[in-house]
């Protein structure tokens, strides 16, 4: 079996309040883009993949289509170890074409994705994390009440704009739930050293479940004093690319949680990697979350139900879209999303919202 045919294309989806406008300290956004890639085999079956559009690598030539079709074309679908060593599309373009080729493996087997991926290991209902963008001190009281009243257990926040902007959120959602919602913030690596730590230190009193990637990527070792120096847990995100980098991150004692995501660590593969490492190191993970459409977020799903170490909620934005690609949409509960039962990623690109979509 070889891949055949590929196509790629760019969709946009609007967003809608809780979720927008979703403020991080970079800007604020009302609409997910994201890159679907769709695979063809010369046996005729078609596997999708997606991955986040707005942190694509564009240093390469041409279109993102042009320079998948020299990689993909020819591959046999089912090597995806191979895939994964030989990457040299990057680690955003590799993971959407990885996706789709597990898609495919799938509908070959007539088995969802979790089976071929060693089954489930835990109940296939999700429990998800809230989301929120950074919010003055009203605003962020009273969506934290709404994500309490409608099942949710934790709740994470942008922040890393300003030390006492983050505070005073903190301080509202807090005043507004108490510590009925486990809490989170993420910085996006907005912060020096002096700044993150007096900050984590500040942070103490309001018990978060982990102060996320405060300082720049390549902070690992800043990363570990600062662990070492307050009592908030500390997690990283864009720091968690390769095996080789969480393993440093380990080695180091950098982090309290590790939140892997597959355009970061070139795949579902590459996540499942991480998670092993971390496994053996006693540091549990969070799938990281980047605004997913329906496939992505399936692929959370599957990797999640079928690993040990995803004890805790993971990251989700789905219930602020307002729309997707795939059909029929996936549900939320109480703060839980069930695992799609269907082959492959278990989801059916829809060709008319893709259309509808379309950039």
């Amino acid at each position: 079996m070889k891949i055949t045919q590929l196509n790629a294309c760019r969709v946009r989806i609007p967003q809608k309040p809780p979720i927008a406008p979703y403020q991080n300290r970079y800007k604020a956004g009302w609409f997910k883009e994201s890159l679907l890639i769709r695979l063809e085999t010369d046996d005729g079956i078609v596997g999708w993949g997606e991955t986040p559009d707005d942190w694509i690598n564009k240093s390469f030539e041409g279109t993102p289509e042009g320079r998948l079709r020299s990689q993909v074309l020819g591959r046999d679908p089912f090597d995806v170890e191979p895939f994964y060593a030989e990457n040299t599309l990057g680690s955003y373009l590799a993971s959407g074409v990885e996706m789709a080729m597990w898609d495919i493996i799938g509908k070959v087997a007539k088995l969802p994705l979790y089976k071929l991926l060693g089954g489930a290991v835990r109940s296939k209902s999700i429990e998800l994390a809230a989301c929120m963008g950074i919010r003055p001190y009203d605003e962020a009281k009273e969506i934290a009440k709404g994500y309490l009243d409608a099942g949710f257990t934790t709740l994470k926040t942008k922040a890393g704009r300003r030390a006492e902007e983050d505070l005073e959120m903190v301080r509202g959602i807090r005043d507004g739930v108490g510590e009925r919602l486990k809490l989170r913030i993420d910085p996006n690596m907005g912060y020096d050293y002096p700044v993150a730590l007096q900050l984590a230190r500040d942070l103490e009193k309001y018990h978060l479940e982990y102060f996320e990637q405060p300082m720049e990527f390549s902070k690992i070792g800043e990363s570990a004093r600062l662990r070492r120096l307050t009592k908030t847990p500390l997690g990283l995100n864009e720091s968690v690319t390769t095996p080789q980098i969480v393993l440093q991150i380990l080695q180091l004692g950098a982090a309290d949680v590790l939140l892997p995501d597959t355009y970061q660590c070139g795949g579902i593969l590459g996540v499942k990697k991480v998670a092993a490492l971390c496994e053996a190191a006693g540091i549990p993970c969070v799938f990281h979350c980047a605004h997913d459409l329906g496939l992505k977020t399936a692929a959370m799903l599957h990797v999640v139900v079928s690993t040990p170490n995803f004890p805790i909620a993971n990251d989700c934005t789905y219930y602020g879209l307002e729309n997707d690609i795939v059909t029929p949409l996936h549900q939320i509960e109480r703060g839980h999303m069930p695992v799609p039962d269907g082959y492959g990623l278990g989801v059916s690109v829809d060709d008319a919202k893709v259309a509808k979509y379309r950039l």
